[in-house]
């Protein structure tokens, strides 16, 4: 969520200068009804019914050997003794490769009163779709907890569960560009076009590796480097750039899913489009597991983008102030698909600027903003903390860890083990989350009458209001409206909540503190304060909220205990979605906390309660 360092250190390179009536009850019904033959629950281990050692065994003959018993890192860690893996594991503790390497361990290592991290019983570490398929099949027979990870990357916890069969697809991670892709099925009815396909288990720095480092284009995915490709399609996706690209679920073009009867079926708009309508931002782990998608690829422009910088106002009425103005001048010069990412407000009277820009070049830049830093430099009640600073990079460059090496090396970080991929790096900005431990975690879509000069206003109220509890950041980039009309059509044919069509910014507050997986040496997390943080996040969002009290949620990043999930995630889209999950899971063999279909089901998923 931080990404207020990206790029920072690339400016010394020297050329750089209320969703219906009587629907959500009735997708309510037709997901939780009764089905015959469904199982009533999942068993665990110990359980009458539990695979035998020979049936783990035909398991792990099935996938070639590939079949894992898992325990975690941190299992046999002592305050006076630790094991070679807990050592390994400590010292890459903020390596989010490493951790993604180890299928006993999740990017965020819990939530507090929430969710720990906890490694299922078993892995599938799957290579191909056959190995997919037999892990689906046999959790189906066996009436077992089944769970998917690729990049593990879930605030919810929903790529690990104890006593569950992990379906782990982090080594099916090929990427092949197209030149002329047509979808299965679609000959003669759409036009062939330059594509990118991907397994489910790579990061989208092997995708823009791929596609922007080597092959010039642009593929819209993440901003985030480690996130699993497959997930971020999922929950609908955003990137830094998306108010020009849309989202990553609109530039789906095709996907390979194994459903809960076991089958490899191809999705896309002339085949099974319902299914491939609910992949499209349908929530991860709920309909199937995904095993390759293929994406549209774009012209690159030829540069991408970024201004940095942080004001702190002398009082708080000249905080209001500096946020009206901020506000102001986003809606009269920034609401456009030039711009993305972040305006963030600290209690500490600072506004933070994290923004990032396409199709511009550095002078256009300095220019946008002119206006701005004029208005600041003009009143004494202001001082720059952080000069405000335009850089641009060559577009092909952006994602390119060789060029940031040597011009910018304090901008990312590197997969620092012996003979680990060159092009793999994340965002310095970004090494915060690795491991994270949640206090809380709240997200609003703010809509864009909001802007309109009659309602700036109420606006700043809310906004300073909710500041003198946390810290608040508006995500441009993640919401559409200032789009092109073609970006906000394709969003608008998926299944995120259509809010985000007519949303300005996502509004995220947030609070957390360093790793804490179960077992690590050390006190563990001061769960007073993580409680406290929590109660401060929920003030700051609700003070928000005065002015949006409608406002939905983005499933990716939002609140574990949100009580209107079907709602906020998805709108008036839930009932569809009910439906697709009906006919493709009518048992509710696919689980994840909060997904489609899980009001069927007990917190943890395994007791069906309706």
């Amino acid at each position: 969520m931080n990404r207020r360092e990206v790029l920072k250190a690339a400016l010394a390179i020297p050329f750089l200068s209320g969703v219906m009536s009587g629907g959500l009850t009735s997708a309510l019904a037709a997901v939780g009804g009764p089905v015959s033959g469904a199982p009533r629950s999942r068993v665990r281990p110990g359980e009458p019914g539990w695979p035998s050692a020979a049936q783990w065994g035909q398991l792990k003959q099935d996938v070639g050997g590939r079949l894992l018993k898992l325990e975690s890192p941190f299992a046999n860690c002592t305050a006076t003794s630790t094991t070679a893996a807990c050592r390994e594991a400590l010292k890459h503790l903020k390596n989010p490769f490493y951790i993604g390497d180890q299928p006993a361990l999740t990017q965020t290592s819990g939530w507090v009163d929430a969710w720990t991290s906890q490694p299922s019983a078993y892995a599938v570490a799957a290579e191909s779709t056959a190995d997919v398929v037999a892990a689906v099949n046999f959790a189906r027979r066996h009436h077992l907890r089944l769970v998917v990870k690729g990049g593990g990357h879930s605030y919810q916890g929903t790529s690990d569960a104890p006593d569950s069969l992990l379906v782990w697809t982090r080594h099916m991670n090929a990427v092949t560009l197209h030149d002329a892709f047509v979808a299965q099925g679609c000959a003669g009815t759409q036009p062939p076009q330059p594509a990118v396909s991907l397994q489910s288990g790579a990061m989208w720095i092997d995708a823009y590796d791929a596609v922007t480092t080597h092959g010039g284009r642009y593929v819209q995915g993440g901003g985030c480097t480690t996130v699993g490709v497959a997930g971020l399609i999922q929950s609908g996706g955003f990137g830094s750039f998306s108010k020009n690209y849309g989202t990553a679920a609109a530039g789906l073009l095709e996907a390979e899913i194994v459903t809960a009867d076991g089958i490899a079926r191809i999705a896309n708009a002339c085949t099974n489009p319902d299914l491939f309508w609910g992949i499209k931002g349908g929530g991860g782990g709920s309909l199937g597991v995904v095993t390759r998608i293929t994406l549209r690829t774009r012209e690159l422009p030829e540069y991408f983008g970024g201004v940095f910088g942080a004001i702190k106002a002398s009082s708080d009425e000249a905080y209001r102030a500096l946020i009206a103005q901020a506000i102001r001048f986003y809606h009269s010069d920034l609401f456009n698909p030039h711009w993305g990412e972040q305006m963030a407000f600290d209690p500490e009277n600072v506004l933070r600027i994290s923004m990032v820009f396409q199709g511009l070049d550095e002078q256009q830049a300095q220019a946008a903003w002119a206006p701005f830093v004029d208005w600041v430099r003009a009143r004494k009640e202001y001082v720059f903390v952080q000069p405000l600073k335009a850089g641009a990079v060559p577009a092909r460059h952006f994602w390119d860890a060789e060029f940031f090496r040597q011009h910018a090396p304090g901008a990312i970080v590197d997969d620092d083990r012996d003979g680990a991929p060159r092009n793999h790096m994340l965002w310095s900005g970004d090494h915060g989350q690795v491991g994270w431990f949640l206090h809380g975690f709240k997200s609003a879509w703010m809509p864009a009458s909001l802007l309109r000069e009659d309602r700036q206003s109420a606006l700043v109220d809310a906004v300073f209001a909710c500041s003198r509890h946390k810290h608040l950041e508006f995500h441009f980039n993640k919401g559409l409206a200032g789009a092109t009309k073609e970006t906000i059509d394709a969003a608008r044919d998926t299944a995120t909540n259509p809010q985000v069509l007519d949303a300005f910014a996502l509004a995220l507050v947030a609070g957390y503190s360093g790793p804490a997986y179960p077992g690590m040496p050390g006190p563990g997390p001061d769960l007073a304060e993580a409680r406290g943080d929590a109660t401060n996040i929920g003030r700051a969002m609700d003070a928000l909220l005065k002015v949006a009290p409608d406002a939905g949620t983005y499933v990716s990043e939002s609140d574990y205990f949100q009580r209107d999930w079907q709602t906020a995630f998805w709108g008036a889209n839930y009932p569809r979605l009910a439906a697709v999950k009906r006919k493709y899971d009518p048992d509710g063999l696919f689980f994840v906390h909060h997904g489609v279909g899980s009001e069927a089901w007990s917190a943890d998923g395994f007791t069906r309660l309706r």
